[in-house]
C-alpha cells in the first residue's frame, strides 16, 4: 500500500466509530461529525480529549470528511477497526500521527510517583505454610509387610485372581500399612516431615490382556474410593498410621485420582478399531434423542440426558454384571459419567477426553463428576489426611480444578486443617505450562518436573548456567496465593526411574557415582521448594528403568531382576534394606537437619549470584528475613575445585561455615566475597550480622512501555537497582476503576510477574503499578498502562540465520507406523533417534521437512526433537518441552515442517502451510520471486492464537508486492481485501533494515502489512 501524501493544513481528521454517539455525535461511524474532530497545533499530531463511558467500542480515523481515506489498526489504509473496552468511565486522549497514520489513545489522570495509597500494597513475598516440608514418597506394597494375612487382599485363587505374586515385579508383594507404621522411626530419622503414599484405595486386583496382566499394587486402578485396598489393610489401619505419624510430627499425604478409574468399561466397536481415539469433530456427543451437542456448552450446568446406546462414538458396556456394580460410590457405575472416546494419543483434545491406556476416563466436564469427586475427597480430608498429590492433572479440564480445589480447601478450613496442601502432577518440564495449573487452575503447587530434569543434568556435569536459567523462570508461578517456593522438587520417581539410574555412567567408578547422587540431593535440599525423597533412594537403589523397574522392595525381595541389580553403596541380593548407617541415608538426614536448623535454606529468598558457563559453581544467596541474615550456598558440579567471586548484601562481613566446609569467607568494601568449593560438593556460609541497610530506600521503575500491547500471559517487569533484599508487588486495574488487583509479589531480580489477560476482551485498557519495599519498610512506586491485544510477533524465519542442528526428528505415536521399532510399552513410538523419523533440511529455505505416505488414517501425537535425543525438544506453540501436538490424517500422506529459528513444528494435516510469496523473495534467499513453495516467507502461528505472521528486516527500502498462498502452491491464493485470486498487495519499506511484519487472518483471508 502506498503512503498517502501529508495532510493539507485544513484537512479534517475525525475520530469515527461505535463510540461517537456517546461523545456528542448523532450517530455512529460519522466522518463528518464535528464533536469528535481531532485538532492540531503543529500540523503533525492531531488530538482530542474525551470522557468515554464504560462499554465496548470499535474506532478508527477518517480524513477529509469522508471514507476515501481512513486508517485503522497499525496505521493501515482501510485497515481493521481498533477495539476499545472500558470497564468504567474513563478520560482518554486520542492521537493521530500524520507521519505514520497511526491512531492511538491514552488514559489521562493516571497516578504518578509514590502516593500514600501505595503503602497498603507494599506486600511481603508470599510464604504459605508448606514451603518447609521434606517428603518421603513411598509405595506401601513395596516398603514393609506388617501383616502377611492380607497379602492376597482377602481373595482366593492364584496371582491372576488375587494379584499377589512376590516373585513378579508387576504384582502385589505384601507390603502394607501396618508394615509402614512399624517402620515410622526409620522414616522420621531420615528427617521426613511428610509421608506421601501412592494411592491406597481399593483397586481392581488384576487387569491387562492375556500374557500382559499385572496387578494394581501401585494404586492407580481404583474401583472403590471410600475403602483402603485390602492388600494394604483397612481404613482402621490407615487411621492408625495417620495418628502415629502425627504423634511424631509428620504429615500424611494421599496420592489421589480424579481423571479415571480402573479399566472396567469395554467398547463394542473397540477391538475392531483398536480402541483408537475418536474426536468430537468426527463424532460429536449426542443426547438420548440423538441430537448433537457440545459438552463445553454445559460446563457448570446440567447436561442433556445421555444414552450409552446413542450418545458416544463407541458403544460402552459392562462385560459382566459384577463389573456394572464394582465401583464405589454408586454414581461411578453410571456409564454416561465417562468420556467413552477411546485411548488418548497424548495430544490435543484427547489429552483430556481420551482413556489413559484403557483406564476409564471420567467425564470431568459434567457437574455430577465434579461434585461427586469433591464429596469423595472431602470425606478423606475429614478423615485427617493432611494433603493431596493429585494424579494426571493435565488430563483433566481446567474448569474441574477451578471448582474442585476450592471445595477441598474449604473443607480443610471447616475441619480446622489450615495447612492442608494440594499439589498436582503435570508431567511436563516447562514452567510456563506447569504454572497454569497453579495460577489459572488454583492448585497450590505442581510437582516440579523442570527441576527434576535440570537437577539431574546439573549433577551429570551440565553447564551451571543451565540451572540458573531454570530458576530464573520461577516468576511464572507468582500469583496472589502461590509461588515457586511451594513446589515439591524431586530427582526420580515411580514412573520415570531413580536418580541413581539417571546418574549412572559406565566411565565412572562407584565413588564418583555416589558423589554425583549426593550432589543432586544437595542441590535439591539447598534450593527453593519442598524436596521429595523417593523411597529406596536412601538405600542406594538404582534400578534399570521406569515404571515396574523402579519399584523395588525394601524388604527381602523374591524378584530375580531386583536381586540381580547393583545397589549404590551396598551389596546386591535379597535382604531387608533399612540401614540407617548407609551413606546416602546419612547424607539425606544431614541435609534435612541442616534445612531444619536454618529455615532460610528452605524458603528464604533465593537470588542467583553466580553460575559458570560450563561445569563449575552455582552460587545463590538465601535470605532469612526473620533474622535478617544472608546465607551463601555454593554448589560445584565440576570434577575439580572451583572458585568464584560473588556479590553479597554485606560489606566487610564475616561469613561463617555451616555446611561442607570449615573455611570462613569475608566480603570486602565492594560487598564481594570469594568462595572455593571442592569437586562435586556443596558448601554453605552464614553472615555473622544482619544485612547492610542502604542509605536510601528502593527506587523502582516499571519497564512496561506506556500503551504497550499485552496478550496471553503478559510479562510485566520492573527495575530496582539497589543491592538489598526487596519485595516488589505488581498490581493492575481496568482504567477508570478504583481498586487495584494484586497480580503477585516478587522478591528477586528479574522483578516480574506474568499477568494472564486471556480472559479479557481485546481492547481492554489496563493500568499497571509496582510497589517496592525494602527491609526497612521504605517504599517506592511506579506505573504504566497497556491495552489487551495481540503483541507484535517475534517473527518467522526471515531474519538472521541460525546455526542448524545436526538432526531433527518427529517422535510420536506415529513412529511405529513409520517403521521404527523398540521395546514395550512404546513399541517403537516416541523414538527421537529413529532414522525413519528424521526430517531433512531444505538447502534453499532452511526449513526441515519430510513427507510420509504410509501413515494409516487416525489421530496421532508428536513433537520435534533435536539431534536424536529428548534433551532439546519442542511441542505445542513452539514451547521447549511443550505439550504434544495433535494431528489427524485420512491416510493419504502427511508432510512435516520445522523451523529452527522459531522452533515451530507443524504438518499439513493440521492445516495448509501458508507462505507470503512476492516480489521480494529473492532478497530473503529464495531462488526467485513469486515462489509459493519457497518457505523463506513462511507465515507461522507459534502461539496458537489463529493469526499467522512473518517478520523480517531483510527486505530493502522500496515498494513491493505480495500475496498469500495456501499449501505451497498457487492453487489457492488470496490478494487485496482477502479476495480469492485477488490483486497483489502493495507495501512500502521506508528504509533498509526496517522491520516488516505480515499478519494473516485465515478466517477473513486479509493480510495486514506494517513496515517501520
Amino acid at each position: 500500500m502506498a503512503t498517502p501524501s501529508a495532510l493539507a493544513a485544513d484537512e479534517r481528521v475525525v475520530l469515527v466509530g461505535s463510540l461517537q454517539d456517546e461523545l456528542g455525535c448523532e450517530e455512529h461511524w460519522d466522518p463528518t461529525c464535528e464533536a469528535t474532530e481531532l485538532t492540531t497545533t503543529d500540523g503533525s499530531l492531531y488530538t482530542g480529549d474525551f470522557t468515554v463511558p464504560a462499554g465496548s467500542y470499535e474506532l478508527k480515523v477518517a480524513l477529509g470528511g469522508g471514507w476515501d481515506e481512513n486508517y485503522g489498526a497499525g496505521g493501515v489504509l482501510d485497515g481493521p477497526n481498533i477495539p476499545l473496552v472500558l470497564e468504567a468511565d474513563a478520560r482518554l486522549r486520542f492521537t493521530f500521527d500524520d507521519a505514520t497514520n497511526v491512531i492511538s489513545f491514552a488514559p489521562l489522570d493516571l497516578p504518578g510517583d509514590t502516593t500514600r495509597a501505595d503503602r497498603a500494597y507494599a506486600l511481603d513475598s508470599l510464604r504459605e505454610p508448606l514451603t518447609r516440608e521434606r517428603f518421603y514418597f513411598v509405595m506401601a506394597d513395596r516398603f514393609a509387610n506388617g501383616d502377611p494375612g492380607n497379602d492376597t487382599g482377602g481373595l482366593t485363587g492364584g496371582p491372576l485372581e488375587t494379584g499377589f505374586d512376590p516373585t513378579h515385579r508387576g504384582f502385589y508383594h505384601g507390603g502394607d500399612l501396618k508394615g509402614l507404621t512399624e517402620r515410622l522411626d526409620y522414616i522420621e530419622d531420615l528427617g521426613t516431615t511428610a509421608i506421601w503414599l501412592t494411592p491406597s484405595f481399593k483397586n481392581k486386583p488384576v487387569q491387562g490382556g492375556p500374557g500382559q496382566e499385572s496387578a494394581g499394587y501401585h494404586g492407580y486402578w481404583v474401583t472403590d474410593f471410600t475403602q483402603i485396598d485390602p492388600h494394604l489393610g483397612t481404613n482402621e489401619d490407615m487411621e492408625a498410621l495417620v495418628d502415629a505419624a502425627h504423634e511424631r510430627g509428620m504429615k500424611v499425604f494421599f496420592d489421589i485420582i480424579t481423571n479415571h478409574t480402573a479399566d472396567v468399561i469395554d467398547y463394542r466397536e473397540g477391538p475392531e478399531n483398536g480402541y483408537r481415539y475418536i474426536s468430537k469433530e468426527t463424532e460429536p456427543y449426542r443426547d438420548a434423542a440423538g441430537n448433537e451437542f457440545d459438552d463445553r456448552d454445559y460446563i457448570g450446568k446440567p447436561f442433556p440426558l445421555m444414552d450409552p446406546e446413542t450418545s458416544f462414538p463407541y458403544t460402552p458396556f459392562y462385560p459382566s454384571p459384577e463389573d456394572a456394580t464394582v465401583r464405589v460410590p454408586e454414581w461411578l457405575n453410571d456409564i454416561t459419567m465417562y468420556h467413552n472416546r477411546g485411548d488418548s494419543v497424548w495430544a490435543g483434545e484427547s489429552n483430556t477426553y481420551g482413556d489413559f491406556i484403557g483406564l476409564d476416563d471420567l467425564f470431568t466436564e459434567r457437574p455430577e463428576v465434579v461434585e461427586g469427586m469433591g464429596e469423595i475427597y472431602k470425606a478423606w480430608v475429614e478423615f485427617g489426611i493432611d494433603g493431596f498429590r493429585v494424579d494426571t492433572v493435565k488430563h483433566v479440564n481446567m474448569e474441574f480444578w477451578q471448582q474442585f480445589v476450592p471445595d477441598i480447601l474449604g473443607e480443610a478450613d471447616r475441619v480446622g486443617n489450615d495447612d492442608f496442601f494440594a499439589f498436582g502432577e503435570v508431567y511436563d518440564g516447562n514452567p510456563s505450562y506447569l504454572s497454569q495449573f497453579t495460577t489459572e487452575g488454583t492448585l497450590q503447587a505442581t510437582i516440579d518436573f523442570g527441576f527434576q530434569a535440570k537437577g539431574v543434568d546439573f549433577a551429570k556435569g551440565a553447564d551451571a548456567s543451565d540451572i540458573a536459567d531454570f530458576f530464573a523462570l520461577d516468576d511464572w508461578y507468582t500469583d496472589p496465593d502461590s509461588n515457586a517456593y511451594q513446589l515439591p522438587t524431586f530427582l526420580g520417581n515411580h514412573d520415570m526411574g531413580r536418580v541413581a539410574m539417571f546418574l549412572q555412567n559406565a566411565d565412572q567408578d562407584e565413588a564418583e557415582h555416589l558423589a554425583r547422587v549426593k550432589l543432586a540431593n544437595s542441590l535439591m535440599f539447598l534450593t527453593r521448594g519442598n524436596p521429595v525423597t523417593y523411597y529406596g533412594d536412601e538405600q542406594g537403589f538404582i534400578g534399570t528403568g521406569g515404571d515396574q523397574l523402579a519399584r523395588q522392595d525394601m524388604f527381602a525381595s523374591e524378584v530375580e531382576i531386583f536381586n540381580a541389580e547393583d545397589v549404590l553403596g551396598g551389596p546386591s541380593g535379597s535382604m531387608d534394606r533399612y540401614d540407617t548407617s548407609h551413606g546416602l541415608y546419612r547424607h539425606l538426614a544431614d541435609l534435612a537437619e541442616l534445612r531444619e536448623e536454618h529455615p532460610a535454606l528452605a524458603d528464604g529468598i533465593q537470588v542467583t549470584r553466580y553460575a559458570a558457563d560450563g561445569p563449575g559453581l552455582f552460587v545463590t544467596s538465601r535470605y532469612d528475613h526473620r533474622a535478617g541474615v544472608e546465607y551463601l550456598v555454593a554448589i560445584n558440579n565440576s570434577e575439580s575445585a572451583a572458585t568464584a567471586t560473588v556479590d553479597t548484601w554485606n560489606k566487610n562481613e564475616q561469613f561463617k561455615p555451616v555446611h561442607g566446609t570449615r573455611s570462613k569467607a569475608k566480603s570486602g568494601k565492594d560487598q564481594k566475597v570469594s568462595l572455593t568449593v571442592p569437586a562435586l560438593s556443596a558448601s554453605v556460609w552464614r553472615s555473622s550480622s544482619k544485612t547492610d541497610r542502604p542509605a536510601a530506600g528502593p527506587e523502582v521503575s516499571m519497564t512496561l512501555e506506556a500503551g504497550a500491547t499485552v496478550g496471553g500471559r503478559a510479562e510485566i517487569t520492573a527495575e530496582i537497582p539497589v543491592n538489598t533484599p526487596v519485595d516488589a508487588t505488581f498490581l493492575y486495574r481496568p482504567v477508570g476503576t478504583g481498586d487495584w488487583r494484586v497480580i503477585g509479589t516478587d522478591d528477586h531480580a528479574p522483578f516480574r510477574v506474568f499477568h494472564d489477560v486471556r480472559g479479557l476482551p481485546k481492547g481492554s485498557v489496563l493500568e499497571y503499578r509496582v510497589v517496592a519495599k525494602d527491609r526497612q519498610d521504605r517504599i517506592d512506586a511506579s506505573g504504566s498502562w497497556a491495552v489487551v491485544g495481540t503483541p507484535a510477533p517475534s517473527g518467522g524465519s526471515g531474519n538472521d540465520p541460525v546455526e542448524p542442528p545436526d538432526a531433527v526428528s518427529v517422535p510420536g505415536t506415529h513412529n511405529s507406523e513409520m517403521g521404527c521399532t523398540g521395546p514395550a510399552p512404546n513399541n517403537g513410538d516416541w523414538e527421537p533417534g529413529c532414522e525413519l523419523a528424521q526430517l531433512a533440511l531444505d538447502d534453499e529455505d532452511k526449513i526441515w521437512k519430510r513427507t510420509w505416505t504410509d501413515i494409516p488414517a487416525g489421530q496421532y501425537g508428536y513433537k520435534a526433537a533435536i539431534d536424536g535425543t529428548w534433551d532439546e525438544n519442542y511441542g505445542l506453540n513452539a514451547q521447549p518441552g511443550g505439550e504434544n501436538i495433535l494431528y489427524e490424517t485420512d491416510g493419504s500422506g502427511v508432510s512435516f515442517y520445522y523451523d529452527h529459528a522459531t522452533h515451530w513444528v507443524t504438518s499439513d494435516a493440521e492445516g495448509p502451510i501458508l507462505t507470503a510469496p512476492g516480489s521480494f523473495q529473492s532478497e530473503l534467499g529464495c531462488s526467485g520471486d513469486w515462489l509459493a513453495d519457497c518457505m523463506r516467507p513462511w507465515l507461522q502461528d507459534p502461539d496458537g492464537d489463529g493469526t499467522y505472521t512473518f517478520t523480517t528486516s531483510l527486505i530493502p527500502a522500496g515498494t513491493w508486492e505480495v500475496k498469500v498462498a495456501h499449501g505451497l502452491s498457487w492453487d489457492v491464493n488470496y490478494g487485496q481485501g482477502g479476495v480469492l485470486d485477488g490483486a497483489n498487495y502493495e507495501f512500502t519499506v521506508p528504509r533498509d533494515g526496517a522491520t516488516t511484519t505480515l499478519t494473516y487472518d485465515p478466517e477473513t483471508h486479509v493480510l495486514t502489512i506494517t513496515s517501520r
